[in-house]
């Protein structure tokens, strides 16, 4: 047996689940630790937020989220404390203090977004009343028109297809502290970025940062530059994740049931697929998953879940199922 293969001293009597940099909690298990954390959502206000076919309601919100709420608060406040430690270590009294950035990362149809708005929700109603902002990665995305130019269109979600600079701006002018940063909004009606459209970003105690790949890292630079990347400026990661054919199925039925919704929208970009038939729409759909999102997900996105510092995983029901809290 060769050294690269010998097993660590006493690895036999270990299981791998001691050299994870996780601690792996079930559901009900993560549910405990929301102690006396208070339900501010009503029924109707989970309804609101939560995206089309995510069944998402209080009982998941206390099951999962509530211990999520109090967790983010607890590194929120360290934050502050930090920031205000490292201050009087440097002297310096005028600095404004900085955003905590979370971001959400994972595939489409896996239920970031609902997400997202569930701990806008969640975090705003903090007894301090602080300020959360949310932004998603769509309004960052290259234009149609320069996606056709560039032969993207078919790559739209990739790395590739987003405007790293400006992306990085912003992220980096938020950190600064800087007032009424801009974010180019999108559209998924025309699915394109909005013309001189923006939503404004003024200082807020929490942004929540949501996109496929928020986690994705670069090739290091080989004169030892400086390169930063978008998770540089996040707080707290959090990744949703499922198994493949989960996502596979949720992202064709929510395709269909798109159909006989928004697709039925005149002004809709993908208004053509409302009309055809069920099969057909179908296999569209089925085309999609395969030569796109499939291909994104093993590519770019499913690479980037080791280094999220939470992972919640969704089982058939579209619940979370367990939850992976990265050790300090």
């Amino acid at each position: 047996m060769t050294l690269a293969t010998q097993p660590l001293e006493g690895q036999d009597q270990l299981s791998s689940a001691n050299y994870s940099p996780y601690h792996q909690f079930t559901s009900e298990q993560w549910a405990r630790f929301r102690a006396d954390t208070p339900l501010t959502l009503t029924a109707d206000e989970v309804a609101r937020v939560r995206s089309l076919d995510d069944p998402i309601d209080l009982t998941e919100v206390r099951r999962i989220y509530l211990s999520l709420s109090r967790l983010l608060s607890a590194h929120v406040e360290a934050s502050q404390l930090l920031f205000q430690q490292r201050n009087r270590f440097l002297s310096m009294s005028d600095v404004a203090k900085t955003p905590f950035v979370i971001g959400i990362a994972g595939s489409v149809a896996v239920g970031k977004s609902t997400t997202a708005r569930i701990l806008q929700e969640l975090l705003a109603r903090w007894p301090s009343s602080p300020k959360v902002d949310l932004i998603t990665t769509d309004g960052f995305l290259h234009p149609n028109s320069i996606l056709r130019r560039e032969g993207l269109m078919e790559r739209k979600g990739f790395p590739e297809s987003y405007d790293i600079g400006a992306l990085l701006r912003f992220l980096s002018a938020i950190k600064a502290g800087e007032p009424n940063v801009r974010a180019p909004r999108y559209s998924h009606l025309t699915y394109d970025v909005l013309p001189d459209e923006y939503t404004v970003v003024d200082r807020p105690d929490i942004l929540i940062f949501e996109g496929i790949n928020v986690l994705q890292s670069r090739d290091l630079p080989a004169d030892g530059k400086i390169v930063p990347i978008v998770s540089d400026f996040f707080d707290f990661s959090i990744y949703i994740d499922a198994d493949e054919a989960l996502i596979h199925s949720w992202y064709v039925e929510r395709f269909m049931k798109l159909r006989q919704t928004a697709f039925r929208d005149p002004n809709s970009f993908f208004n053509r697929y409302a009309t055809i038939g069920e099969e057909a729409a179908r296999a569209i759909a089925e085309g999609l998953w395969e030569n796109i999102n499939l291909k994104n997900l093993r590519q770019n996105i499913l690479p980037t879940r080791p280094r999220a510092d939470l992972i919640l995983r969704k089982g058939s029901n579209h619940l979370v199922e367990t939850v992976a809290l990265r050790k300090l």
